[in-house]
């Protein structure tokens, strides 16, 4: 979790030269949406205590990484960027978390989807608007192709969502069988 952070975090400051898209596009916004799949996977198979263990492991493991590698203190944009990332990812990360311990019994695409979505949008706009606001930077362009790509990612991101969720049932099934012996 910490690591796709810290990635996200670099990656986020280069947009995508190809297309046109530099305005409206950032490579971070093909990285991070995996954090949503991590953490939607623990709350399946532990439930929301240990989702929102992994949540701030990956929120401390993700800062202390992004600090040491991608911050270029002496550039107010990298700086804001590591506390625009630090606040978004705890807000919808656990946002993520209590819709998703809400929604678990329903369909099971239903609870990954609906708090992906409501993660992604919510990391988005706290995001880019922490990160970017009154910097010249096209912001609010960049914000809605990020959430874009995000949401269409949630989407693809339930293909592998599906086929872990077995391995980890029976993951989970044959430690708490070793925990109870």
């Amino acid at each position: 979790m910490g690591l796709v952070v810290a990635l996200s975090n670099y990656l986020v400051q280069f947009p995508i030269q190809y297309f046109g898209l530099n305005k409206i596009l950032t490579y971070g916004a093909f990285s991070y949406p995996i954090t949503f799949l991590i953490t939607d996977l623990a709350n399946r198979a532990y439930g929301k205590l240990v989702a929102r263990k992994v949540v701030y492991v990956g929120f401390t493991i993700g800062v202390l990484l992004t600090l040491f590698v991608s911050t270029n203190f002496s550039d107010i944009i990298s700086i804001r960027i590591a506390i625009g990332s630090g606040v978004a990812f705890f807000i919808a990360q656990n946002l993520d978390v209590q819709i998703f311990h809400s929604l678990r019994n329903k369909i099971w695409y239903v609870a990954p989807l609906a708090s992906s979505i409501a993660g992604s949008a919510t990391d988005t706009f706290i995001f880019f608007s922490i990160a970017f606001y009154s910097t010249g930077i096209p912001w609010v362009t960049l914000a809605f192709g990020d959430l874009a790509v995000k949401l269409f990612i949630a989407l693809a991101m339930l293909i592998p969502f599906r086929l872990l969720m077995k391995k980890i049932k029976d993951f989970s099934e044959s430690s708490f069988s070793e925990i109870k012996n």
